[in-house]
């Protein structure tokens, strides 16, 4: 029996915990380096905000979000791994006619649970998700912690031509 299950609504305040875990670990609010706008003190006033959406989309086992979670296995009711990911649609291209992407994010693992490979377990059922979705590619930011994982799971560097607008 596999350790990685899929996140459930009531896992949604440790899902949001592991996330804060994740943003702290790159730098900054939503995981990018502190900006004169952003709060950079690792406040958690947002997960009250966030909780009831989080949970929703916990709820909805056919959508278009999945998180997949590991149980720590020291501490009953908290999470040791998380990984999570969406799946979109764009209008498709050679190498992706049908214009469905895969793209994962909040990867994290609890500090006193890592080197256990399940990140690497969570990310296993990730893309497994992806592909029974049709999703013909996945994207990530990585880190540079993480960048030896992902690219152990076949993914590669791009250029970043990503640019931002913050409403």
């Amino acid at each position: 029996m596999s350790l990685v299950r899929r996140a459930l609504p009531e896992d949604a305040a440790e899902v949001l915990r592991l996330r804060q875990v994740m943003i702290d670990a790159m730098g900054g609010p939503g995981g990018v380096p502190p900006r004169e706008h952003s709060p950079v003190d690792g406040s958690t006033d947002w997960h009250g905000e966030s909780l009831p959406t989080l949970r929703e989309r916990l709820a909805q086992p056919d959508g278009d979000f999945a998180a997949f979670v590991v149980e720590h296995p020291e501490r009953a009711g908290t999470l040791a791994a998380l990984v999570v990911g969406t799946v979109e649609y764009r209008i498709g291209r050679a190498g992706n006619p049908h214009g469905i992407i895969g793209y994962v994010f909040s990867v994290a693992t609890d500090p006193d649970a890592r080197r256990r490979g399940y990140a690497r377990a969570c990310m296993d059922a990730l893309l497994e998700w992806f592909r029974a979705r049709g999703a013909a590619q996945i994207q990530l930011t990585a880190s540079a912690d993480a960048a030896p994982l992902y690219a152990s799971l076949g993914f590669k560097p791009k250029p970043a031509p990503l640019m931002e607008l913050l409403l």
